[in-house]
């Protein structure tokens, strides 16, 4: 075993930095409402039950984070590489941890709301598997994939338990003074679940020119437009992805891990009734699968962002069986008219990307530790098995119109 690496040694010395913030999720915990009274599911189908208490037992913090990643690093011998790829606005290291030495490029991100953890626990055990094991996938999938991984995008957030990112518009114009005297950007609020402190919804903060400068003309902006990159987290994000473009020449995927509401029903196949575990989704573009962006943007290709999501649901039922509650996997919402051209997912897939949203059942506060459980292992499975699919180039070969065989969950017919 070799001895711990300079990325590792300033990893722990990142600990001595995060105990300095390390309050907030206290303070946050402490001025929390009570429970709320568990909501009613359809007949036979048990209780639908949530909180309000925000609960961190059992889900990784960002110091435990930290920990981990510079324990995944030593005790791959390097097979996992961990680096610095920029701070948050209160100070924090985002990490990237990359694995696998093949030309096909899966970026992977989790936690970029701060309450949707599932995603950077199901990152943790992937990484870990692919760090240290030898069995004929793994060594496929580290031939022929690069995945780098972002476990935990908006820990500002995380530490408060809430969806947003911690910034004052004051600060957004210390970045960019030629902003002073405009309105802030629609995805910039004073406060947020319950907590009076400003921030924005990074998911929002996107742009397909990846090279975009804020513009005072620009704003406030609509929710169909793209976004600004005003917030250091997006802006690490950006960077990342066009640095792996600069290496590689392309990014294969990007895949974005999210959590939905905790009650959803499937509407149709062999699951149909049953609380939905995984939502899938390609990039919410507007009508005919955003045929107004090809014009500036030729790279995108809906159909190849479906095939990696199909690949997702498939693997995720052969594992587990037809009707496994693990297996409960659907399609997420998306009328035809739905865009949103400021998430990540659609900025990445205009520049060529797939792009495959997770939405898996609940909030981190939602979540009981058996259901915990359950879903963190159904991203986890989903996860792995795009990289199969992708090691192996079965991905390329799945029919992308089959993805809409998958249930939904009773919008199929909404505006």
């Amino acid at each position: 075993m070799r001895h711990l690496s300079t990325r590792s040694r300033r990893l722990v010395a990142a600990l001595a930095a995060g105990a300095t913030v390390a309050g907030l999720a206290a303070t946050s915990a402490a001025a929390a409402p009570a429970p709320a009274a568990p909501l009613a599911a359809g007949p036979g189908q048990g209780t639908c039950k949530t909180f309000d208490d925000p609960q961190f037992n059992g889900w990784t913090s960002y110091d435990e984070l930290t920990r981990q990643l510079a324990q995944l690093e030593r005790t791959s011998g390097g097979r996992v590489q961990v680096e610095l790829a920029g701070h948050t606005q209160q100070g924090r290291d985002l990490y990237t941890a990359r694995v696998g030495t093949g030309d096909r490029v899966l970026l992977v991100q989790s936690a970029i709301h701060g309450n949707e953890r599932t995603g950077t626990e199901a990152l943790l055990g992937i990484l870990k598997k692919l760090g240290s094991g030898n069995d004929p996938a793994t060594r496929r999938a580290l031939e022929n994939v690069t995945l780098v991984a972002m476990p935990m995008v908006n820990p500002d957030g995380g530490e408060l338990n809430r969806r947003a990112n911690v910034i004052a518009w004051d600060d957004v114009v210390g970045q960019y003074p030629q902003l002073a005297g405009a309105p802030r950007a629609w995805y910039h609020s004073l406060t947020g679940d319950g907590i009076a402190q400003p921030g924005f919804d990074l998911n929002r903060d996107f742009n397909p020119d990846l090279d975009y400068v804020p513009q005072p003309e620009d704003l406030p902006g609509e929710q169909t437009d793209a976004g600004f990159f005003l917030s250091p987290e997006s802006r690490a994000i950006r960077d990342v992805y066009v640095g792996l473009q600069q290496e590689f020449g392309a990014v294969d995927a990007v895949v974005d891990l999210h959590h939905m509401g905790p009650c959803d029903e499937l509407t149709g196949g062999p699951q149909d009734g049953k609380h939905i575990s995984v939502s899938l989704d390609y990039p919410p573009l507007g009508v005919n699968d955003g045929a107004a962006y090809l014009g500036d943007w030729p790279l995108l290709d809906q159909d190849k962002s479906r095939r990696y999501a199909l690949a997702v649901a498939d693997g995720i039922q052969a594992k587990y069986g037809a009707q496994s509650p693990l297996a409960a996997v659907g399609r997420y919402f998306h009328p035809d008219a739905r865009e949103y051209a400021g998430q990540g997912r659609s900025a990445f897939a205009l520049n060529g990307s797939a792009t495959v949203l997770f939405e898996v059942r609940g909030q981190s506060d939602d979540l009981g530790q058996k259901l915990h459980g359950m879903l963190v292992q159904s991203v986890r499975t989903g996860v792995e098995s795009l990289i199969d699919a992708m090691a192996t180039g079965e991905v390329d070969t799945l029919d992308g119109d089959a993805f809409f065989e998958l249930p939904d969950y009773g919008w199929e017919d909404a505006d």
